[in-house]
């Protein structure tokens, strides 16, 4: 089907979506920890913490090298050599999703979907068990203009006529 615009294709790839409730999540995470890990990658303005160095703020990609702003210096690191600072263990917001088809589950596996979702705003977890959960970090904005309508465009979909939003 073809949906008249991109926010009314952007809700039927949602729609899609299976919601989780987030205390579902914490449940399983709880039961077996070691099988849990967050797999968001940095962005541009995320503030990371550098193993040997402290906190800073990723002001640069350049394909695995990520730079890092100290306030006093700038200095280039890896993937390995810092994590994201989060207030929580978890997203702010309450509910968190896995995709419905595994045809997105490829995507985000093997089309740089990791980092694509991540530069749309949603953080990112792995289960082997159960695979991969997405939250948004986030509250009192359109979800749909910052997250979803990103994501849809990033995930190549048109399943819309035009780029209209309304």
């Amino acid at each position: 089907m073809l949906y008249r615009n991109i926010k009314e294709a952007t809700g039927a790839f949602v729609r899609e979506m299976n919601a989780i409730d987030q205390d579902m999540i914490k449940t399983l995470m709880q039961v077996d920890t070691d099988d849990w890990c967050e797999v968001t990658m940095p962005c541009i303005g995320d503030r990371v913490y550098v193993y040997d160095k402290g906190e800073g703020e990723v002001v640069e990609i350049n394909g695995d090298t990520y730079m890092v702003d100290f306030y006093d210096e700038v200095m280039n690191y890896h993937l390995d050599e810092l994590e994201v600072v989060h207030y929580d263990s978890l997203p702010m917001w309450g509910t968190m999703w896995s995709f419905g088809d595994s045809i997105d589950e490829w995507w985000l596996e093997n089309k740089n979907g990791l980092k694509l979702m991540s530069e749309c705003g949603f953080r990112i977890y792995y289960s082997e068990k159960y695979g991969y959960f997405f939250g948004i970090d986030g509250a009192g904005y359109d979800f749909y203009e910052a997250h979803w309508i990103p994501l849809y465009k990033a995930r190549g979909l048109k399943w819309h006529e035009n780029d209209d939003e309304e």
